[in-house]
């Protein structure tokens, strides 16, 4: 009898567990997604550290704003280039790799991806949505006369 109940107790411990798999990562991304919202960030992150905010204004300023960041972060850069869907920043920070894509959307609004790569595999994902908000920051500070279309 106590061998049965043991067995018992297995199995249904062993369908639990097996009906449960995948839970995890949906619960993790409702967490994440309400932290976010609860947050007022506005800043989305895919599962591998990647970041992304769509701003209202022009490519010209979110580079400005950007480059301005990474001056205040003591960041590096190495590479800045004209895109065909608008712009690429590549910097340096320690071991860390930041790549920045800006997409032009229409003329005053502009979207952000910002990956920061340590190594081959790991992805940074603190420093990618510091430099967002640090963009952020920049992007308010602008001069009034420089932002013509916001």
């Amino acid at each position: 009898m106590r061998m049965s109940r043991v067995v018992a107790v297995a199995s249904l411990a062993a369908v639990a567990l097996l009906g449960s798999q995948g839970c995890a990562a949906v619960g993790l991304t409702l967490f994440a997604t309400g932290a976010g919202v609860a947050a007022g960030q506005g800043t989305a992150y895919t599962l591998d550290g990647i970041a992304y905010r769509t701003f209202t204004a022009p490519i010209d300023d979110m580079r400005r704003a950007t480059l301005a960041s990474f001056r205040r972060m003591d960041i590096a850069v190495e590479r800045d280039q004209v895109t065909d869907e608008g712009r690429e920043l590549v910097a340096k920070a320690a071991d860390r790799t930041v790549y920045v894509e800006f997409e032009r959307l229409t003329t005053r609004t502009t979207r952000m991806r910002v990956t920061a790569k340590q190594g081959w595999f790991f992805r940074d994902r603190a420093t990618a949505g510091e430099i967002i908000a640090q963009t952020e920051r920049s992007l308010d500070e602008l001069p009034a006369l420089t932002q013509k279309t916001r």
